[in-house]
């Protein structure tokens, strides 16, 4: 303990302290040895980060809670392996750094419940480079993460009635191997309606009630 407390330049107190309220996970025992590794240290460099940028004891432990209970990056990553989408890691304090002040513990239930983050050891992992980015401009315009987030659930489901609509047209009037390759025509359409749709609302909106 003496050592790894050395190595996070903090007291073996606060060491204890943090080992009490959870904030750490429990050293691996063998008899009346307890053994911390390289996994422990990178909590704490977390930790120290974390209250760097603002975030309390009560908080970080709570990210801690929703960051733990959130699945495995392979078990998301696995349930849709992404074909265009490039997956980000990221520490909690680059997470952190993305969206200044709202990463909060039910933001980031939201985000793993979404499938946007996942959990593999001491890092986090976002499905979507593109998506990550997206979000952070938007946090940084001024829109709440919480608001982004809702949003995101509600373009999930429309995402997911638009490939099931384009996936049964090419199944009902094409074979199966053209499915990939006629994929990006789905994307245009989309791209191209979703243009047109906006032209629209801002037409709406510039032309008043």
């Amino acid at each position: 303990m003496e050592e790894l407390a050395a190595k996070a330049g903090i007291t073996v107190r606060t060491l204890r302290f943090y080992r009490e309220r959870g904030l750490i996970p429990p050293p691996r025992r063998e008899g009346r040895i307890a053994w911390y590794d390289e996994r422990h240290l990178a909590r704490l460099h977390t930790i120290a980060a974390l209250l760097e940028r603002g975030h309390t004891l009560s908080g970080i432990a709570d990210l801690t809670a929703a960051f733990e209970s959130g699945r495995d990056a392979g078990e998301a990553l696995g349930l849709v392996e992404p074909t265009e989408e490039t997956p980000v890691r990221l520490t909690p304090e680059a997470l952190a750094d993305h969206f200044a002040g709202e990463v909060t513990p039910e933001n980031l239930a939201a985000a793993l419940d979404l499938g946007y983050l996942a959990v593999d050891g001491e890092e986090i992992v976002h499905i979507s480079r593109r998506l990550l980015d997206v979000s952070a401009a938007l946090v940084r315009e001024g829109v709440p993460l919480a608001a982004v987030l809702a949003a995101g659930r509600e373009v999930r489901s429309h995402a997911d009635a638009l490939a099931r609509l384009f996936v049964d047209l090419l199944h009902t009037h094409t074979s199966d191997q053209d499915l990939a390759r006629l994929r990006p025509l789905a994307k245009h359409v989309v791209e191209a309606e979703l243009s047109l749709a906006m032209d629209r609302r801002l037409a709406e909106g510039a032309a008043g009630p």
